[in-house]
């Protein structure tokens, strides 16, 4: 069984690392949470680890990245 807390952990983890990562999640989420997570990933555990990561974004723990990550694109 996959421990999602650790996934998301790791998928957080790696995105703190790369504001290149951080953009493609904010684009595509599932998808960078498929290539980040190095395992196949069931669908519902997937989208479990999806809103963990978003939750993490959400409480300011990479907000502030993904705030610069925004003004680079724009």
């Amino acid at each position: 069984m996959i421990d999602v807390k650790k996934k998301v952990d790791e998928v957080v983890s790696k995105l703190k690392s790369d504001p290149k990562l951080m953009k493609q999640f904010a684009d595509d989420p599932v998808k960078t949470v498929e290539s980040l997570a190095g395992v196949d990933i069931p669908d519902d555990i997937e989208d479990k680890i999806v809103s963990g990561v978003k939750a993490a974004v959400a409480s300011g723990k990479l907000g502030g990245m993904l705030e610069s990550v925004k003004k680079l694109v724009q």
